[in-house]
């Protein structure tokens, strides 16, 4: 596995394990209607857009077998996006048969450098869903906090009660 910073030709891909990962991972949290309905097309414009034209203050890294180039997973990273919590780690998928290797670490751990090397301060925050208890534990393992939670309005409709986790020291990451 090696690590690369996402390119414009990576959104089908990228989005494609978008859709998978929120269809295996968001089941009951968001509308079955909606995660059973035709989502790729939707998670491709938003990569397209992303990746093509990409925000001076966003990252997107991904983890490639070196074998076949396929992807494996990715982090989408924003800059200072939040004046108290700092940047945002906005996504961050594994290819479903591939979790438990340590890939999700190793993105974390390169978004967290790239967060000390580029934002305005190293802090860095994340929402995940309530109903995902793995994701929820992944992010404990690695020294995250949990600082307090909402209701989001996901696309599909519906609400679903999410969970802020938060690093205010990634040296233990980075």
């Amino acid at each position: 596995m090696r690590l690369r910073p996402a390119t414009a030709g990576d959104a089908d891909a990228v989005a494609a394990l978008h859709a998978d990962s929120w269809r295996r991972s968001y089941r009951g949290a968001l509308r079955d209607g909606y995660l059973d309905g035709d989502i790729v097309p939707e998670r491709a414009a938003l990569w397209r857009s992303r990746l093509t034209a990409p925000a001076a203050d966003t990252h997107t890294i991904l983890a490639v077998d070196d074998a076949s180039g396929g992807l494996l997973g990715f982090a989408h990273t924003i800059a200072d996006a939040d004046p108290d919590w700092g940047s945002l780690l906005d996504n961050l998928h594994v290819v479903h048969d591939r979790r438990r290797e340590g890939l999700g670490a190793s993105l974390m751990r390169a978004t967290a450098a790239w967060v000390v090397g580029f934002a305005a301060r190293p802090v860095l925050h994340l929402w995940v869903l309530d109903a995902n208890a793995g994701a929820r534990r992944f992010y404990e393992s690695l020294g995250a906090a949990d600082v307090g939670g909402d209701v989001w309005e996901p696309p599909g409709g519906g609400a679903a009660p999410r969970r802020r986790y938060a690093w205010t020291d990634l040296s233990r990451l980075a």
